[in-house]
């Protein structure tokens, strides 16, 4: 027997339904209404249901539908701004007008995402400006300022998300005024929050979520106990964003920027009350010293730490470049106690000095239990602490209410520093169930196998329902795998080249619509420069433009590429590695080649990933079954889902790594990548190309 919210949803995906006024070309599919209906049920009852929707089933509306028709309070996580923004400003309206319901709907982003109106004012000011250029760009952002209400940057047209401006206009944590502020009652942080609160449905970003269980700053604390329905979108990205919220972090560039704004503050506030030039030399010393402790080492490493230092570095020399940190910070600490008085910027500055202070002694103290410890190397440190997994934080601090004064990840943080006000969250006395609440958490890729314990073992969720919706495209037919069998091994130093040959074979017959993934930057640059060499030996009016992460911010690179072919061009190849593995959807004939280089097993060096793998190993388990094969399939499937994004699409993936039909464990990966047709030989391939172009 089916309950009335689950009779609305079947009725609401009919054809004939109120979908059908809502979605261009709707049409029953029957596995997104399974979906909706399992979400329904769940809403219900209450409870966890897990949920793999595969490419094209529709997972956005099967969750909303109801979500929105329950009638209750509900808070949406995704894992960008862009997809953020994608539910706020497209599929949510479209529903509502659709259902007519009287539901009011709110979009709330980390405070990096907006203007901060008192730092904006302090950088018309800022004699150290980066480049004239920037001038030019803060007119703009001024003129916005007048216009817009919510403060989100991403409204801004043509800010570049990799400008330099950005840290100067918008606030963090660290350097937040709270309600000392001069701009406080129209901090767009503020109103975001606020408008969260009153909303019925919130749309959040897990970022966000995860900062709010670590320093429980970012309203969650007041808007998660009020809500009766949560959905995680893209949940396959929760585990490694939880964990980068969940530790600790320090760097010697926290520092420096630090000392930056203390001798700012002190020469416009309390300038020869204290000697600032004195507490940021130190400060500065103390972070170059930690640095210089590490040596050369190429830019990139990860240096695990074991017992009391990093490896290959002398204990004794880091413990006293640390002792020396310490120090610097807690002499800051005290400087600026005794100015404390003569403006707020001083009090913000004292918080930040201990907590770095205290921070710092935590590195000095042996690392937490199932937790990790490394240095990241570049021109800056980074000492990280991280939990390897979410499972804990899952169990005890989201699927239950919690007393908010419970000890939470970097412990440091405790305080309440924020300066917005009471939180009513806070008032919870106990660890108790809540087991009314509902918790979705669906993405396109969640596991290899049936249980998807992938996902479910690492986010504490081995007792939440299942479900596995199969993707409606018609693989067989729209699509092709082909794996070159003559081809160099995946360590062989000619890969790459051979790599870019193909994949310029291959563009050079679409007219572009090609995407090259790699696994690793190096990678990426070589097979970029080698496709862009190849291709110089065409005529202009043929030669594809071979676009490269990280040449072009992301945004730019997407669009271009989506253009394609158009008037007087030859179309775009797009070789990219990292975030382009998934949430980059090129639609229709933009795309019809992807191209990836190898196999993408988690780095073996890798501090967490080894730390991961002898906790599986101690437990009896196999790191390479349970871990490394399961990651590799799920990264692969994320990859191959950028081709067929649509019922009409059509393509070719091409895997350049024969170990994938070499080696036994190939048949797991084969199997977690969809039903297309297996192209044997090179001929194949060239007719699957030839076959495209008509």
């Amino acid at each position: 027997m089916t309950g009335a919210l689950e009779d609305k949803v079947r009725d609401a995906f009919a054809q004939d339904g109120a979908l059908s006024r809502a979605a261009d070309q709707f049409r029953e599919r029957s596995g997104q209404t399974e979906m909706a209906m399992a979400v329904a049920r769940t809403i219900d009852q209450g409870g966890v249901l897990v949920v793999e929707a595969g490419t094209g089933v529709g997972k956005t509306f099967s969750y909303l539908v109801p979500a929105l028709l329950s009638g209750e309070r509900v808070l949406l996580s995704t894992a960008t701004k862009t997809l953020q923004d994608q539910l706020f400003g497209r599929d949510l309206p479209r529903l509502v007008e659709a259902f007519g319901l009287p539901v009011r709907t709110a979009l709330l982003k980390g405070r990096a995402s907006y203007l901060c109106l008192h730092r904006l004012d302090q950088a018309r000011h800022d004699a150290s400006l980066p480049e004239r250029g920037s001038l030019r760009t803060l007119a703009k952002i001024e003129q916005w300022s007048k216009a817009t209400r919510t403060g989100d940057l991403a409204e801004l047209p043509g800010l570049d998300e990799r400008s330099p401006l950005i840290p100067l206009i918008t606030s963090t944590r660290e350097n937040c005024l709270g309600a000392q502020c001069p701009q406080f009652k129209p901090c767009h942080v503020n109103l975001a929050r606020r408008e969260a609160l009153a909303a019925d449905i919130v749309v959040i970003n897990h970022h966000l979520f995860f900062a709010d269980l670590a320093v429980r700053e970012t309203g969650m604390a007041e808007l998660l106990p009020t809500v009766s329905v949560v959905v995680f979108d893209e949940a396959h990205q929760l585990n490694e964003t939880g964990v980068q919220f969940l530790g600790a972090q320090l760097g010697s560039g926290q520092a420096l920027d630090f000392a930056r704004d203390m001798l700012a503050a002190g020469l416009q506030h309390a300038r020869g009350l204290v000697d600032w030039q004195q507490l940021v030399g130190a400060l500065e010393r103390a972070a170059r010293e930690l640095r210089l402790v590490v040596g050369k080492q190429w830019p990139g490493a990860k240096l695990r730490w074991l017992g009391a230092s990093p490896e290959g570095i002398d204990p004794d020399a880091w413990q006293r470049a640390l002792d020396d940190l310490l120090h610097a910070f807690e002499l800051a600490a005290e400087g600026l106690a005794t100015v404390s008085e003569i403006s707020p910027d001083f009090v913000r500055l004292h918080e930040r000095a201990r907590q770095l202070a205290k921070r710092t002694a935590r590195f000095a103290l042996p690392c937490e239990v199932d937790s990790v410890r490394w240095v990241d190397v570049g021109t800056q440190l980074r000492l990280i602490e991280s939990p390897l997994d979410i499972a804990d934080a899952m169990r005890k601090r989201v699927l239950k209410i919690v007393d908010a004064d419970a000890d939470v990840g970097d412990d440091d943080d405790d305080e309440d520093l924020d300066g917005y006000g009471e939180r009513p969250a806070r008032e919870a006395a106990a660890v108790q169930e809540d087991s009314g609440r509902a918790w979705v958490f669906t993405s396109a890729t969640l596991g290899d196998e049936p249980t998807l314990r992938w996902f479910t073992e690492p986010c504490g969720l081995q007792d939440a329902e299942v479900l596995r919706v199969q993707s409606p495209f018609d693989y067989a037919s729209q699509a092709a795998l082909y794996v070159p069998r003559a081809f160099p091994k995946p360590n062989d130093p000619s890969h790459s080249q051979r790599v870019a040959e193909l994949a310029a074979r291959g563009a050079t017959e679409l007219g572009g619509r090609t995407l090259v993934l790699t696994t690793t930057l190096r990678a990426l640059r070589t097979i970029g420069d080698a496709m862009k060499q190849q291709f110089e030996l065409l005529d202009a009016q043929v030669r594809p433009e071979v676009l490269v992460q990280g040449e072009l911010p992301k945004r730019v690179l997407m669009d271009r590429f989506r253009e394609g072919a158009s008037a007087g061009r030859a179309g775009c190849v797009l070789v990219a590695s990292a975030s382009f593995w998934e949430g980059f959807d090129a639609p229709g004939d933009a795309l019809q080649l992807v191209v990836i280089d190898k196999l993408p097993f988690p780095p073996p060096n890798d501090p967490l990933v080894e730390a991961r793998s002898q906790r599986l190993e101690s437990q009896g388990r196999s790191s390479f079954a349970d871990y490394s094969l399961p990651e590799a399939a799920v990264a692969l499937k994320q990859g191959a889902g950028r081709l067929i994004r649509r019922e009409t699409d059509s393509g070719v993936l091409a895997i350049c790594d024969t170990r994938l039909v070499a080696m036994g464990y190939g048949r797991r990966l084969l199997s977690a990548l969809p039903p297309m047709r297996r192209l044997e030989n090179e001929s194949d391939f060239e007719a699957a190309l030839d076959a495209l172009k008509t």
